[in-house]
């Protein structure tokens, strides 16, 4: 029987359960006994002039080893992002510490370093800076005006525009819809926050960072330092989540590797919550126009959707999220007309990075809100709207109009099991029953159907490397890089089935630079279908090395060799084995291969989501009570790992519509600096979810995988938020923006 499509446990886990993880704060390296601790001084203004630094009392106080300002910096800035349309006007790069101004709150200008984190905090209080405030840039529409600007040598705010509209493009409609809606900005709030630690041996320079890919972290700061390869090592430990904030390096970490050789001694740097809710990078935080055209038929005949993104203070990945919103515009509908335009802008807010999804659930609940107001401005099911216009079996693979190639699908399987499981005429019976009884506690169901790019950046590929020890356990060497997701366990399955070890016998190993110094690491759902691939082709040619090996041993015909539990024989003839370790021992050059995988082309999982929703329409508080999706990402490896995908990405997804939202005051001052402002959700707030299992396979690698690790956000974000307008569509309201706080719904119904 093959392990593959089992349910085993995650190997990973007994360490983490009871040891405990070993993060960057943890660390007991040699190289960095005696560390230093490292605190940011950051900007409390959103906009400002620096006048004048003080440190001098900050130099003096006890346990203090050196204090850092820009003029101590000789490092060149982090590039810019880029833009959807070019490069980004001059002078827009990210600053190690900032020089002259200041352009969001949570900047860092002064940097502390001390024996300990209390003495660095002391000293920090020391520090004076004095500014002299300038108008923030905040509002989207202020933004677009450029009457205020963020960096006034560029003249502009609109750092890139990407498509172009027709006027034209509903001529045929009966039926059009235009509605402007908000994608908020979101905070990561990874359990460990950004840290990093660094040390000197020689003219070689080691960084522990916490990140999701230290290849490209070290090819960062190569850049930025001036280092060749060979000098510069990047770890990473464990890691404590990432969502695509993790994604690369940042300015505070590369101004380590200075610190640390101008004080000659190792550096760390952990930063507190706070600090990383105004510091790290921000998602989502897209506007939204959508336009929908159609049939009163249910045909949908035109889409376009206009995007204003705001990347924050500096172009980072921000610039960028975009371009894959514009990719997936269209979602699964089968539409003949589909366009979109997009519009970046700079404000004085915290940089927009990566977040789970990055950019696909931006499209999706842009989508899934269209086809919504559009069945309610024909009085139809949104059911029906949905299966009358999704892309059928038969049409793929499909081509979309916004030029993405749809591997394979089954939408119209996938919405129908969800309806079936959910008993969908069952549950508009009940919320029928309770609009005419007048209840004060509303039914709301919400549906989204989805699909998404995974591994957009396939042509990067991936590396793995399988190796047989002497002892005849293994070694696997993978450029991506775990953050919570079980490759250890998935990795280990595709080598066990391969080579019939154990998984106790198997060790996985990622996230070093020197052992692992070719890969890419993990985000955009390509680890398995792209890193897992690579292991299992390793797997497959150390099989077909042992195999040879095996045959010369046993002096028998190479076809008639077999692997059987573990051990090489010849078929039919069990009396005479050799095993694992005796392969590795007799093998001069080693038992091992090396796989650079790279896919066709990107794959493009898909689902459906119904979520279930109480709206109190005296209060507006929303009781969040069922969920149920289908979430195809081909061929699953192990089922518990997929699940654990899926609970959390539904989990974050529902996040986004009920709860969670990073905002500004006017003046840019952040309003939720603590979990005691910015609301996570818990398991208090959350259904058991009920999952359906479905499998499309992929033929675009030979595991038949899709991505699975941002489905879950994808799909729930806007089901939960169409529920609780559905509950409410009979007293007239159409839409409400997320978070579907308990306020706003209130006043939503109000306003109705």
């Amino acid at each position: 029987m093959s392990i593959l499509g089992t349910r085993v446990q995650r190997v990973e886990d007994p360490r983490l359960l009871t040891v405990g993880g070993t993060y960057v704060d943890d660390l007991r390296e040699p190289a960095l006994q005696g560390a230093l601790h490292v605190l940011f001084v950051r900007s409390p203004l959103a906009n400002a002039t620096i006048t004048e630094v003080d440190v001098e009392e900050a130099k003096a106080a006890p346990g203090v080893h050196g204090v850092f300002t820009a003029d101590d910096v000789d490092l060149p800035p982090y590039p810019s992002g880029g833009s959807l349309s070019g490069p980004t006007p001059p002078g827009m790069d990210r600053p190690h510490l900032a020089k002259g101004v200041v352009r969001y709150v949570g900047e860092p200008v002064v940097a502390v370093v001390a024996e300990t984190l209390g003495q660095a905090q002391d000293a920090a209080e020391m520090v004076s800076i004095d500014y002299d405030p300038l108008d923030a840039v905040i509002d989207l529409d202020e933004a677009l005006s450029d009457e205020k600007l963020v960096f006034p040598e560029a003249g502009t705010n609109v750092i890139g525009t990407a498509g172009e509209l027709d006027d034209s493009l509903f001529a045929d409609c009966e039926v059009v819809v235009t509605k402007q809606i908000l994608n908020q900005r979101v905070a990561a709030a990874s359990l460990e926050g950004r840290s990093a630690a660094c040390a000197w041996e020689g003219e070689k320079v080691t960084f522990w960072l916490s990140n999701q890919n230290a290849q490209s972290c070290r090819d960062e700061l190569m850049t930025n330092l001036g280092m060749p390869q060979e000098k510069l090592r990047v770890i990473t430990p464990d890691v404590g989540g990432g969502f695509g904030a993790k994604i690369g390096s940042e300015q505070e970490a590369a101004l380590l590797s200075l610190v640390s050789k101008q004080v000659g001694k190792p550096v760390k740097w952990v930063e507190t919550r706070s600090e990383n809710l105004v510091a790290m990078t921000h998602g989502r935080a897209q506007r939204h126009v959508v336009t929908i055209g159609g049939r009163r038929d249910g045909t949908v005949q035109a889409y376009r959707l206009e995007i204003v993104q705001d990347v924050g203070a500096y172009p980072r990945m921000g610039a960028f999220l975009p371009v894959f919103t514009q990719m997936m515009a269209s979602g699964v509908y089968d539409i003949p007309k589909v366009e979109s335009r997009a519009q970046t802008v700079v404000t004085n807010t915290t940089p927009i990075g990566a977040y789970r999804g990055a950019g696909r659930p931006e499209a999706t609940a842009a989508i899934e809100r269209a086809i919504d107001l559009f069945a309610a401005e024909i009085g139809a099911d949104p059911a029906d709207v949905r299966r009358a216009n999704l892309v059928k079996p038969e049409q793929f693979p499909y081509q979309t109009p916004g030029g993405m190639l749809y591997d394979s699908g089954e939408y119209i399987k996938g919405l129908d099991s969800v309806l079936d499981a959910a008993d969908y005429a069952s549950l508009r019976e009940e919320q029928a029953k309770r609009r005419a009884d007048g209840a004060t506690k509303q039914l709301g169901i919400g549906l989204a159907s989805y699909v998404e790019i995974t591994a957009p950046n396939n042509t990067e590929g991936e590396t793995g490397h399988v190796e047989i020890r002497p002892d005849g356990s293994a070694l696997v060497l993978t450029g991506s890089s775990a953050h919570g997701q079980g490759h250890w366990t998935s990795f280990a399955m595709l080598v066990s089935e391969q080579l019939g070890i154990d998984l106790d016998k198997i060790e996985v190993v990622h996230g070093d630079t020197d052992l692992i110094p070719k890969g890419v690491g993990t985000m955009g759902s390509r680890s398995l279908q792209l890193g897992g691939t690579a292991v299992h082709r390793a797997a497959v040619d150390v099989k077909d090395k042992a195999r040879k090996l095996a045959a010369e041993m046993i002096e028998s015909d190479e076809a008639d060799i077999e692997l059987t539990d573990g051990r090489w024989q010849v078929r039919g003839a069990p009396n005479v084995t050799v095993s694992w370790a005796e392969l590795a021992q007799k093998a001069e050059e080693g038992l091992a291969a090396d796989v650079h995988f790279v896919e066709d082309r990107p794959t493009f999982p898909f689902g459906s989501h119904l979520a279930v929703v109480e709206v109190d329409v005296e209060t507006g508080k929303v009781d969040y009570l069922r969920h149920i999706t289908v979430d195809d990402a081909g061929v699953i490896v192990n089922p518990i790992l997929t699940e654990g995908q899926r609970h959390g990405g539904i989990a974050q997804g529902a996040a986004q519509a009920l709860l969670e939202e990073v905002s500004y005051d006017s003046d840019g001052n952040p309003q939720n600096a603590s979990f005691a402002d910015y609301a996570i959700i818990t398991a208090a707030e959350l259904p058991s979810f009920e999952l359906l299992t479905m499998e499309t396979p992929t033929t675009l690698n030979p595991l038949g995988a899709k991505g699975i690790g941002e489905a879950g956000t994808i799909g729930a974000t806007p089901a939960v938020q169409n529920a609780v307008v559905d509950a409410l569509s009979h007293l007239g309201v159409r839409h409400i923006d997320m978070p579907t706080t308990p306020e706003r719904v209130w006043q939503s119904i109000n306003q109705a």
